[in-house]
């Protein structure tokens, strides 16, 4: 298995498959066996393979594809949070503050998630995966962090360890970018 910043691909039966994921990083790269859950997207212009780490991961990328306005790609990106519990609490209070903060999510987009998901993903994956031990009790909005503080946790929520975050953050601090610009720029050079 060869891994990117978006992909993996995977090697079953001599034949390479390119599968896009939230991240990953979250699959072991040195097991014999890895278990990705799959979902074959297919349209006119596009034939691909996203992968995911859980079933219901799965079904909340499948549940996100159905609003109007969100795409495979933006909703990986909802995923790649590392947290689809908050994002499902997000939408279970109607909090759009909270949705806004994805890429390409605007406030028709986050309204619209709200509406069409509200109530059916506690049905379609139960209660505990929209309440997670961790974050129990806590908003899904814990304050109005800068967007440097934002790249930082969404470094965290990808995998990486406090001394790689630690390495590349006296690179970017100094940089005025909005949050997915500083983590690109993090990305950039840890994997370089």
């Amino acid at each position: 298995m060869h891994t990117e910043k978006e992909t993996v691909t995977l090697e079953a039966g001599h034949i390479g498959y390119l599968i896009y994921c939230p991240n990953p990083f979250v699959f072991d790269q040195e097991a014999d066996e890895v278990t990705i859950y799959t979902y074959y997207y297919v349209r006119e212009d596009a034939i691909r393979l996203y992968g995911f780490s859980t079933r219901k991961e799965r079904m909340l990328f499948e549940q996100l594809l159905q609003v109007s306005g969100i795409g495979p790609k933006g909703a990986l990106a909802i995923l790649a949070s590392g947290a689809p519990h908050q994002v499902m609490q997000a939408i279970e209070e109607e909090n759009e503050k909270f949705l806004m903060k994805f890429p390409g999510v605007g406030k028709k987009t986050a309204r619209q998630m709200i509406l069409d998901l509200k109530g059916s993903l506690k049905e379609l994956l139960g209660d505990e995966f929209i309440r997670n031990p961790e974050t129990e009790g806590q908003p899904a909005i814990v304050g109005e962090d800068g967007p440097l503080e934002e790249a930082l946790e969404a470094l965290r929520a990808l995998g990486y360890g406090e001394n790689e975050i630690k390495k590349v953050k006296p690179h970017i601090e100094k940089l005025d970018m909005n949050a997915d610009e500083y983590v690109k720029k993090a990305l950039q050079l840890m994997l370089s």
